[in-house]
């Protein structure tokens, strides 16, 4: 397949959308299909118009400011289209880049599919923009239902987006690299910088933000501290919220950013991984932490709902109890409570996720949607 594949993001920026990304057109073009793909510039990289990659200008986004959306007109993008010739234009973002290259794509007759990858019209409401929640809601539904096959992580995220109007989604997961993130990663002396070498390890991995409800994580770890007075609380990741984070909780480490070994390092050497938020589409986070040996305490929702076994490989509380969320942190802390057996479900779950699986899945359905536009409807014979 040709394939034009536009996105918002992509590393340098460090999120798990620009990963998946990354790997999925690492992926495709490993299949032999010709990927070219089209992003906005990061700073400090130059200008790009070649056959495989196009970028474009971009802006910050004024609530992520670290990282970027593309600009770019229509008729440029519609004279590219011509000149490379893709038979699908994928839309991993629904930023102005892609609603750009949606047009064009549709004035060309070119298929077009989409990722929900992020509850934008949920934000608003952590930003005090609640009011904007429907509108956001309305223009995400427009775009998607705008592309002939929309990707989603989950199959609770494909009921959600189905009740609000969405039309024509497929589940496709995703998955986790089981050999990056895995126990054996378990670093001694970073237990020791931690001061933890017998006490157990909480951890949280993501953008320090609202929208994350890392407060929630925080409020349980002091809960829980309050009956074991040894437990250790680390957080990896920056954000808008750290400052203020750091101030109201001195005696948690705050790791800030980490990549790579040094990620995979902080994983395995906690103990227990909390997700307290309510707004992610799936939360790769989830995978790194079961397939790093860490149970998982998560609301119901997103990937832990699909991958976390409540009371195996972790615990589920109904979305929104925070009472609950915070109850179940303390309980797995207690004194005398093993986190072995929890361990061992947290790695075979994650092993169930594998990334080779969910890629060749989507390249099917690309695939599908491809020859769907290719074979003309069949004739019916009039009586």
């Amino acid at each position: 397949m040709r394939i034009a594949y536009v996105t918002e993001t992509y590393p340098p920026e460090l999120n798990g959308v620009s990963l998946t990304v990354e790997r999925t057109v690492r992926f495709l073009r490993a299949r032999g299909h010709n990927v070219e793909l089209i992003r906005p510039r990061q700073p400090g990289e130059a200008a790009l118009d070649a056959n495989d990659e196009l970028r474009t200008a971009g802006w910050p986004i004024p609530v992520y400011r670290e990282m970027r959306f593309g600009v770019s007109r229509i008729a440029p993008l519609v004279r590219r289209f011509r000149a490379t010739a893709p038979e699908l234009v994928h839309l991993a973002t629904p930023g102005p880049l892609s609603w750009a290259a949606l047009a064009a794509a549709r004035a060309l007759g070119i298929a077009t599919t989409s990722d929900f990858r992020t509850n934008f019209h949920q934000y608003s409401r952590y930003y005090g923009l609640g009011a904007l929640a429907t509108p956001v809601l309305g223009v995400l539904r427009r775009f998607h239902n705008l592309t002939q096959q929309t990707f989603v992580p989950t199959r609770a995220s494909a009921r959600e987006l189905r009740a609000f109007g969405f039309h024509n989604l497929t589940t496709i997961g995703r998955g986790v690299d089981a050999e990056r993130f895995a126990p054996a990663h378990r670093s001694a002396e970073l237990r020791r910088q931690w001061h933890a070498e017998s006490a157990p390890v909480l951890l949280m991995v993501g953008r320090v933000a609202p929208e994350k409800n890392v407060e929630l994580g925080l409020r349980a770890f002091e809960r829980a501290r309050r009956a074991r007075p040894g437990l250790r609380m680390v957080v990896v990741g920056d954000g808008p919220a750290l400052g203020r984070m750091r101030a109201a909780y001195p005696d948690v480490h705050f790791a800030g950013v980490q990549r790579g070994a040094a990620l995979a390092a902080h994983y395995a050497s906690a103990d227990l991984f909390l997700f307290p938020s309510l707004t992610d589409t799936f939360g790769n986070v989830v995978l790194e932490a079961l397939a790093s040996a860490l149970p998982v305490v998560s609301f119901a929702v997103a990937a832990a709902a699909e991958h976390v076994d409540d009371g195996r490989s972790g615990r589920l509380v109904a979305a929104g109890d925070d009472a609950a969320y915070i109850a179940a942190v303390t309980s797995l802390t207690a004194r005398g409570v093993s986190f072995d057996p929890m361990r061992a479900a947290a790695v075979a779950a994650a092993k169930r996720a594998s990334w080779p699986e969910v890629l060749a899945r989507f390249e099917s359905r690309l695939e599908d949607t491809l020859h769907a536009r290719e074979t003309p409807a069949p004739r019916v014979a009039l009586a």
